[in-house]
Order: structure tokens, then C-alpha cells, then sequence
């Protein structure tokens, strides 16, 4: 521990001797650049841009929900195609997965289980309608041709609707014109490649990007030695049409397919060990529609569709389950402006869901929702209040409220609180499977946060950026998997090895805190740390006053990048720490807490090409964040970026 405390302390301490040394190169190196855009000082940046907290585009300034957006030269910068990397860098984010890139990644935020969360790829919602929970495997998203990540903490069914209790996450590929592409290779074989780009004028944008990722892996299982590894390939376009300067059509397309080794669970000992298994996955997903715009109001309309198909294989390549979830949905979306400082946000949608598996027949359910959310955006003051009605074919109607203010105290200290409710609809193998409940009631929550923020996370209008935020949410109605051995339930008649039921309450508090800061323009430093406090306050239960399974209470994150005057040569690190947690509702199987090391470096040649290079896991640190289940050690890595 005692080496990741001084990397640590040096990374956050690097700014000081450097800023000395920079302040005269970077003035003969970086002359002004004159714009051809006369408005180009007044347009935000695209990392002060969110649509996850009014579901259009509003800067970050003017929400007062707590938000984090990473834009494309900060996910480059850390380097590698692991998303959950990236996501490190977001205040209470916890991620739990079993084995290595590819294998089941659950992401939680602020306590709340990964199937709470919602998760939108280019606009369109990814959930899996056949995995128990309806949860988006984030292992099969990479960071190849990633352009921004969008994260809300916190409740917001007002505006998104069902599965938004823990958050929003939205993922955006690169849509610019030109070439862009990468090649890495590193431990255990690993293989990536990337490459993206469009053509744009005034008549529109087309766009495509593809990857392939590959690598032999290690064990699965932490106690086997048989190497299980991972392949993906992914492609995706889009296009805009221009039919008037207010008035265009869009059509997006997103397929990716993995073929993943998976360690199984074989007798006589049915513990996890080292097997033949295989699980092939595809997704793809879409949409296309319209946008009128003319200023005062916006409108989107849009068709989208999903589609996750999973197929689990034993050693001799027979099959032994299939799953197919799918969803389709028609929205529309809008902002109103009609006098003034007042809006109006809007929107409608109608969403059909479908599953099937091996051992299930097809069900299928429908759900509408609508929303009204009205705000005053007036000098130092930003203030949206609104209300959500959906209904469901199986459950009936659900009400959701929420409620944000901004307020600027001065030019960069900025008050922001922000309530909202949250619900998730049940899964339809909740519903339906061999251990489903067709009376299951959708799970509801209801989340406060409270906090200061002065500057920018871009840095790029203060030198120093800095927020602190408590935050608490309330869940009742959880559904948990209800066991039948030695139970007298009635309801386990049919049912012998267990039922979904709405049995759980949970409450999950704590503080999250950020820091930021480039002392000059070739230094940047970050600080993250999250405190979160779960408790499992179920009436009765057996695990009332136990803290909730794979969430640790502390987690901090550490970077530091310095751009230096030797042909502008950059080195970087992170350290990442994370506490102690439990494994299990009962508490009884304990995950020890790490630290983790990492550093990076890369040479730019000329503004068009770029060499990079990482080493992560440092100091070769074993750890798990899911009981039972390996972790990469040491692994390093090179590559190569053009742009054209």
C-alpha cells in the first residue's frame, strides 16, 4: 500500500515544479489561431453538453443534477479499449466483473444494482429484455470508437422513464468528417483496431466506424490455469439529411458481435473451475427519424430497436441455452422556449418489449409514458420542476416527479440540488420465466442531492475545478430472487427452487467529491473520491442492517498527465483504491479492498499521428471484484493513432 500512497500523493503534487518549467515553452509553442467562426468563443464546449438531465441538449451549468461527461481526448488520453477505465473517473461508480474484457460487467452507481441503471448507445436504449434483471452487460461495449460518455447520478424516470433509479448512462461514437484510425497490442496477445470516418457539408453527414478486439485472456475462474479469451467485432454509420436549415432526417445503426470463453460450474463439486464453455453474443440496434428546429422550439421524432441474442455452448460446441431479448420503440422529444426565460420540456413514448429462450416461450408486454418538465433559465439561476405518467400493459400506471435548481453565487461557485423519483418496471423473465410473478410491481426509489461546484470538469474556462456533493436515495419495492428450499410459501407450490418478488427496501447515502486542475497548459491533475453508505432495510429480513453486496464504501481515483517541451511527450498515471465489501446480501464472503497503479505515455508526430504506450496493474496486484473470479495482472501495451 505504502507505494500506491506515494504515487498517489505524486501525482496529485506533479502540477507544482512543472508549472515553472511550462509557462515559457507554451507561448512559442502554441501561436493564437484565428476562427472563421465568429460565435466559436461563445459555443460550450461538447463536454459542458448533456442530454440525460432534460433529455435535450442543455449545458451542464444550467442542471442542477449532478452530471459527468468525458469527451473524446480524455478517453484517448487513458489509453485501451476497457470502458470501465474510463468510468473510474465518474464519483460513485462501482464496477463488479467476472474475468476479463468481454466477460459480465455490472456497473452501479451511488449504490444502486447495474439492472437499475439505464444505458442509451447513440440515443437508443440497449437493456436486455431476457437477462434476468434487463441489465446492459457492459462488456460488450468498448471504448474502440467512443466519442463522449454522458453519466447522471441519480433518480430520473421524469424525463427517461422506466430503469432510471441509479442513473443514466449515455455512449456516443464518433460522428466527424475525416479519417481517424488506431492499432494496439499488448499482453496476452491482445489485439485492437479501430477505424472511423464521414464526409459533411451543407447538404448533410454520413459516417461508419468499425473495430475488432482479440485476446487469448487468462482463467476465468482465479483458482483454474486454462486461458479463456475474448473476440468482438463491431460496426456502426450514421447519416443526417439537410432538407432546410431547420428541418433534417436521421437514420443511426450499431451491430456488434463476441465470442467469449466462459469457466462453468461442473460436478461433482459444481464450484467454479476451468470448463470448455463458450457464450456467443450479437446485438445490433437503430433508429431514424426527424428533427425540427428552429430555435424558440425543438422536436425529435424517432424509431429505435435492439436486439441482444445470446447462445451458451458446452465444450463439444452443442448448444445449452439461448436467449433473445427485443425492444422497439416510437418517441418524440422536444424544448420549447416560448417567451423569454421559460422552457418547456416534453416528450411521449411508446416502447414494446419481447423475450424467448431455450426453456421460455415468447412473452411480450407494452409500456407508454409521457412527460411535461418546465424551467426558467434567468441570470444566475437555472430551476426545472416536472412530472411522468407511464403506463404498463402488466402492472398499470406509474407517477414520477422531479425537480432541479442551479444557482451561480458568484462568476465559478455554483449551488446546485436536485429530487427526483425513479422506477423499473419488472423484467419480462421476472414475469414469465420458470421462477417468474406476474403480481410483481415495479421497484421505486426516490433521490436527493445536495452540492458546490466551482469551475468546469473540462478545465477549460478556469484552471481549477472542484465539486462536492452529499446525495441519498431511498429504494422500496426491490425485487430480489425469493428461495423455496425449506420455505412454506404458497406461492412456491409451482415454484419449487424459488420466485421473483418485490420483497427488498434498501437505502444507499454518502459524498462524492472532485477535484481538477492545470496549473498550466501541459499539466493536468484529477482527484475523485466517492463515500457511500448502503444499508439493506428490509422489515424482517434475515440481512436487515447488512450493507448491499459488491459495494464498497470508499473508492478514489488519482491521474495526473504532463505534456512536456521535449516534442510535447506526455506521461500520465492513475491510481485507483477501493475498500472492502461483501460479496453476498449476508455478508458472510468478503472482497478485500486494492489499489491500482497504472501509467502511460504517448508521442505525437506532427498534428496527424501518434504513438501511445501503458502499463497497467503496476505492481502486479491480485485482487477480485467479483468472489471467485481472476483479474488481469501486469499487462502492458503500444500503439499507433493516425487522423487524416
Amino acid at each position: 500500500m505504502r507505494n500506491y500512497l506515494i504515487i498517489g500523493a505524486s501525482l496529485v503534487a506533479l502540477a507544482a515544479p512543472l508549472q515553472a518549467q511550462d509557462s515559457g515553452d507554451d507561448a512559442a509553442a502554441e501561436a493564437p489561431k484565428i476562427s472563421s467562426d465568429p460565435f466559436a468563443d461563445f459555443r460550450p464546449e461538447e463536454t459542458e453538453i448533456t442530454v440525460t438531465a432534460t433529455g435535450t441538449r442543455i449545458e451542464l451549468e444550467d442542471t442542477g443534477q449532478a452530471v459527468t461527461v468525458i469527451g473524446e481526448h480524455e478517453i484517448q488520453s487513458i489509453q485501451g479499449a476497457d470502458l470501465t477505465r474510463v468510468l473510474e473517473r465518474v464519483p460513485g461508480l462501482a464496477v463488479s466483473r467476472d474475468g476479463g474484457v468481454g466477460a459480465v460487467t455490472n456497473v452501479g452507481l451511488r449504490g444502486a444494482k447495474g439492472e437499475q441503471l439505464l444505458v442509451l448507445i447513440d440515443g437508443v436504449r440497449v437493456a436486455d429484455p431476457a437477462s434476468p434483471g434487463g441489465a446492459f452487460d457492459f462488456g460488450n461495449l468498448l471504448t474502440s470508437n467512443l466519442a463522449k460518455i454522458e453519466v447522471l447520478r441519480g433518480s430520473n424516470s421524469t424525463i427517461w422513464g422506466s430503469d432510471a433509479i441509479g442513473g443514466v448512462i449515455v455512449a456516443s461514437t464518433r460522428a466527424e468528417s475525416g479519417l481517424q484510425a488506431s492499432a494496439e497490442y499488448g499482453a496476452r496477445d491482445t489485439a485492437t483496431g479501430a477505424v472511423s470516418g464521414g464526409i459533411g457539408g451543407d447538404r448533410g453527414f454520413l459516417g461508419a466506424s468499425a473495430s475488432y478486439y482479440r485476446t487469448d485472456g487468462f482463467s476465468q475462474a482465479a483458482n483454474g490455469t486454462e486461458a479463456d479469451g475474448f473476440e468482438q467485432w463491431t460496426a456502426g454509420g450514421q447519416g443526417r439529411l439537410y432538407l432546410s436549415p431547420s428541418f433534417e432526417i436521421f437514420a443511426r445503426g450499431r451491430w456488434a458481435e463476441g465470442d467469449l470463453d466462459l469457466d462453468g460450474f461442473p460436478a461433482p463439486d459444481f464450484a467454479l473451475a476451468d470448463t470448455g464453455d463458450t457464450q456467443d453474443t450479437r446485438q445490433y440496434s437503430g433508429s431514424a427519424g426527424a428533427i425540427y428546429d428552429t430555435g424558440p422550439l425543438f422536436v425529435s421524432a424517432a424509431y429505435s430497436f435492439a436486439d441482444t441474442e445470446r447462445v451458451n455452448r458446452d465444450a463439444a460446441g452443442e448448444p445449452t441455452f439461448s436467449s433473445d431479448g427485443h425492444s422497439d420503440r416510437v418517441e418524440v422529444r422536444g424544448e420549447w422556449r416560448p417567451i423569454g426565460p421559460l422552457l418547456v420540456n416534453f416528450g411521449a413514448e411508446n416502447e414494446w418489449e419481447a423475450f424467448s429462450t431455450s426453456t421460455e416461450e415468447r412473452q411480450t408486454t407494452r409500456i407508454f409514458g409521457a412527460y411535461t418538465q418546465v424551467g426558467i433559465e434567468m441570470g444566475p439561476l437555472a430551476a426545472h420542476a416536472g412530472v411522468r405518467l407511464d403506463d404498463h400493459a402488466r402492472f398499470g400506471s406509474e407517477t414520477s416527479f422531479g425537480g432541479d435548481i442551479s444557482y451561480a453565487l458568484t462568476r465559478d461557485l455554483r449551488l446546485r440540488a436536485s429530487v427526483g423519483e425513479g422506477f423499473k418496471a419488472p423484467t419480462l423473465y421476472q414475469l414469465f420465466s420458470d421462477y417468474g410473478n406476474p403480481a410483481l410491481q415495479p421497484e421505486r426509489s426516490t433521490s436527493y442531492d445536495i452540492g458546490l461546484i466551482h469551475g468546469d470538469r473540462s478545465l477549460t474556462k478556469s484552471r481549477f475545478y472542484g465539486a462536492l456533493t452529499a446525495f441519498r436515495r431511498d429504494a422500496r419495492d426491490q425485487i430480489e430472487f425469493v428461495s423455496c428450499f425449506g420455505g412454506t410459501d404458497p406461492f412456491c407450490a409451482d415454484r419449487p427452487f424459488g420466485y421473483y418478488g418485490n420483497t427488498d427496501r434498501a437505502r444507499a447515502q454518502g459524498v462524492e467529491v472532485e477535484l481538477g486542475a492545470r496549473p498550466s497548459d501541459r499539466v493536468t491533475t484529477r482527484a475523485v473520491y466517492a463515500y457511500v453508505d448502503t444499508e439493506n432495510r428490509t422489515p424482517g429480513s434475515a440481512n436487515q442492517g447488512n450493507v448491499l453486496a459488491r459495494r464498497p464504501q470508499h473508492a478514489l481515483t488519482l491521474s495526473a498527465d504532463w505534456r512536456t517541451p521535449l516534442r510535447n511527450f506526455t506521461i500520465g498515471g492513475d491510481v485507483r483504491m477501493v475498500s472492502d465489501s461483501f460479496e453476498n446480501a449476508a455478508n458472510t464472503t468478503p472482497l478485500d479492498g486494492y489499489a491500482l497503479a497504472s501509467v502511460r505515455a504517448s508521442l505525437p508526430f506532427g498534428e496527424r499521428f501518434e504513438l501511445f504506450g501503458r502499463v497497467e496493474n503496476l505492481f502486479d496486484t491480485d485482487y477480485q471484484t467479483a468472489a471467485g473470479y481472476a483479474t488481469p495482472g501486469r499487462s502492458a501495451y503500444i500503439g499507433a493513432r493516425a487522423r487524416f
